[in-house]
């Protein structure tokens, strides 16, 4: 079934933070309905999340505090794509930053929308391979713990309690 997308009838920023911008709009839809809907605005460039994979099997994860689940968690590097920055350039800062690692591959394995009925925002799933000692300095409050997993065995990585983010599920 192949419906017609709905009629903008008017958008306006209805709240800006240093973080978030909300943005109403409010649509007609092809029965004649019309209806506002709030949408969190980001970045054009969304973000990344890595999955660095050392020759051995090795994942490479990190455990930093969420402020959104007010806990440490265990995941992925990930960050937002800068100004200017590609994807596969944020990759590998992030990863420098996060893990102390140079990727020379990077291979796209998806872009997700976290909350495609509220949010703009996209993710890029990234796969990070032959992996080369080299940090750099970056942008978190404190040093992120960098925890090694056996890839064979993520069935345990999916039970851990910590490991909650959506977008690693992906």
């Amino acid at each position: 079934m192949s419906k017609k997308p709905p009629i903008l009838v008017s958008e306006k920023i209805t709240m800006q933070s240093s973080v978030f911008t909300i943005q109403a709009q409010e649509l007609t839809f092809s029965n004649g309905t019309t209806v506002t809907y709030e949408r969190l605005l980001s970045a054009k460039a969304g973000a990344v999340l890595i999955v660095p994979l050392l020759e051995d099997g090795t994942l490479l994860l990190i455990r930093e505090y969420g402020a959104g689940v007010g806990r440490y968690e265990l995941g992925f590097p990930k960050g937002k794509i800068d100004a200017g920055e590609s994807w596969e350039q944020a990759v590998i800062r992030e990863s420098q930053e996060e893990i102390g690692f140079l990727p020379k591959q990077v291979q796209l394995l998806d872009s997700v929308s976290l909350a495609a009925g509220y949010m703009t925002h996209y993710t890029h799933i990234v796969l990070a391979t032959e992996l080369i000692p080299q940090s750099a300095e970056g942008d978190e409050p404190e040093p992120l713990e960098v925890v090694p997993w056996a890839l064979d065995d993520w069935k345990a990585l999916l039970s851990e309690p910590h490991f909650s983010e959506g977008r690693a599920y992906a």
